[in-house]
C-alpha cells in the first residue's frame, strides 16, 4: 500500500469529474478544491483518482492571506481571465497617427487606449493558446516545444509595443540571445 499523499494550498488537481482545480483550504480529512468550471468543491483527502499535477508541501502555518496571493497567483497563469492592466501615463489621452507616405490620403488617428486594449487583449490569447499548447495531452513534448518557441517568437516580435506598458513586468518577452 503507497504512502497518502497530503497536498498543500496550491497544489493543482486534475479531477475526472471536475476538471482541473487548486487546493485552496485543508481540513482534518478533506481539501476545499476550486475547480475551474465547477467552482469549489470538497475531496476526502483519501480520494486517489485524481492525477497530481502540481504537488505542494502543506505547510504549517497556512493563512487565508497567503492562500489568497496563491490562488490569484495561479488563476492569473491558468485562466484566460485577463487582468488590468495600465497604460504608461505619458500615454494617457494620446493619439496616434497613421500617416501614409501619399500625401493624397488622409491620416488615421486611434486613441492610444483603444490600441493598447487591442494590444493587450493579443498578449492575453496568446498566454491562453500557450496554457492550452502545455496543458494539451495530445501532442507530444516534443511538439510542445516547437509550438513554444513559435510563441516564444511572436512575443519577440511584440516587444515593439512595451513602450505602451506603464510596468516592466506586463512586458512582452521574447527570446533571449
Amino acid at each position: 500500500m503507497s504512502e497518502q499523499i497530503i497536498l498543500g494550498i496550491g497544489s493543482r488537481v486534475d479531477h475526472p469529474a471536475f476538471g482541473q482545480g487548486v487546493v485552496i483550504r485543508l481540513h482534518p480529512i478533506a481539501y476545499d478544491v476550486c475547480f475551474i468550471t465547477f467552482g469549489i468543491k470538497t475531496v476526502p483527502k483519501n480520494y486517489s483518482d485524481w492525477e497530481i499535477i502540481d504537488d505542494i508541501e502543506p505547510e504549517d502555518d497556512v493563512t487565508f492571506s497567503n492562500a489568497e496571493k496563491s490562488l490569484i497567483k495561479i488563476l492569473k497563469h491558468w485562466s484566460d481571465i485577463s487582468e488590468s492592466i495600465p497604460l504608461g501615463d505619458k500615454w494617457v489621452g494620446g493619439t496616434m497617427i497613421l500617416r501614409s507616405a501619399d500625401d493624397a490620403l488622409q491620416d488615421k488617428e486611434i486613441p492610444i487606449d483603444i490600441f493598447f486594449h487591442k494590444i493587450v487583449m493579443v498578449r492575453d490569447r496568446i498566454r491562453v493558446m500557450e496554457q492550452r499548447v502545455n496543458s494539451s495531452k495530445n501532442l507530444s513534448d516534443e511538439e510542445k516545444v516547437n509550438l513554444q518557441q513559435y510563441l516564444t517568437r511572436i512575443y519577440g516580435s511584440l516587444t515593439t509595443f512595451n513602450v505602451l506598458f506603464k510596468y516592466k513586468d506586463h512586458h512582452f518577452k521574447g527570446e533571449k540571445t
